[in-house]
């Protein structure tokens, strides 16, 4: 009878052993899988999937006002190509990420620019658009035409007489790695939030 108890107890130590054991396995698991799902949120979606940005100064009003924040797509631009008339963020100095600017894409790759007077002009044609908040008064480098490379986006801000863009020497045409990913959703203000 007490060798039938002694082998009870054991018995009973063995399953509280097993349980005790996999309670930990299961604890450590849940911290792995949660630390995972922070890293995930913290790290991957901002930097692949989608991010938050902020407009600063004046350059794409009336569409866009400094101080407003928008949700950019980062996937589209993976899988597809920026379009015409899209908003779009870039970095003119991809080796610095903390500068960005919001502007409108106008022209595409292959196709020529040049800015005539206040009309932008594409492979020939006015390009029909009611995006600027006033007439062009600088046409930079476009007032000769530029042959855009496949690669290539020329980009303007809709306040077209104070946006720095691709207008200017130091900017000019983007190329597609430049570009961060397309302005979707307006966030901020509140009273605002929505697309534009």
């Amino acid at each position: 009878m007490e060798q039938s108890n002694e082998v009870m107890e054991q018995n009973t130590n063995k399953t509280f052993e097993n349980s005790s054991k996999k309670s930990r396995e299961k604890f450590l698991i849940e911290i792995f899988l949660w630390i995972l799902l922070f890293i995930l949120c913290a790290v991957v979606v901002p930097k692949y999937v989608i991010q938050r940005a902020m407009v600063t100064g004046s350059s794409m009003e009336n569409t866009l006002f400094d101080g407003e924040q928008l949700l950019l797509d980062k996937i589209s631009y993976r899988i597809g190509e920026p379009k015409r008339f899209d908003v779009v963020v870039f970095y003119p100095q991809i080796d610095d990420p903390e500068e960005h600017f919001v502007k409108r894409v106008i022209g595409l790759p292959g196709e020529t620019i040049q800015i005539i007077g206040s009309e932008i002009y594409i492979n020939g044609k006015v390009l029909e658009e009611q995006y600027g908040k006033d007439p062009i008064q600088y046409a930079g480098i476009a007032v000769e035409p530029i042959t855009l490379g496949e690669d290539e986006y020329f980009l303007m801000g809709d306040n077209r007489t104070v946006s720095y863009d691709s207008r200017r020497e130091e900017i000019g045409p983007v190329h597609k790695e430049a570009i961060d990913g397309k302005a979707i959703l307006r966030i901020w203000p509140l009273n605002k939030f929505g697309t534009f």
